[in-house]
């Protein structure tokens, strides 16, 4: 049974910074691309930063570019989102998600596993 298990969100001031981490187990954590993904209250669930297995190549949402970076640990089955210099408009829910498209950072199909995600709240 895959499970996926994120932490770290929270309250923030504007400026501010957090950092997420993502637990995937029941699966080959490192032959599948990983990424976050953010829906806010009102809106479509949107790719915010995604990573291939290998972590050599990611995307990012342009809106975040500069701000914020995605990284793996394949020996830990861990996947990370630094997000610094955050803003009101980041405020969302951020679900961690495996086995995605890190190219367009898409579900691309339905061979992928999501977990229950993380309140990020940015106050101005």
């Amino acid at each position: 049974q895959v499970q996926v298990a994120e932490s770290g969100g929270g309250l923030v001031q504007a400026g501010g910074s957090l950092r997420l981490s993502c637990i995937v187990s029941g699966l080959s954590f490192g032959d599948v691309a990983t990424g976050w993904f953010r829906q806010g209250a009102g809106k479509e669930r949107e790719g915010v930063a995604c990573i291939s297995r290998t972590g050599g190549s990611t995307f990012y949402k342009d809106s975040v570019k500069g701000r914020f970076a995605i990284s793996r640990d394949n020996a830990k089955n861990t996947l990370y989102l630094q997000m610094n210099n955050l803003k009101p408009e980041d405020t969302a829910t951020y679900v961690c998600a495996a086995g995605i498209d890190y190219r367009d950072c898409s579900p691309a199909d339905d061979d992928n596993y999501w977990g229950q995600g993380t309140q990020v709240t940015v106050s101005s």
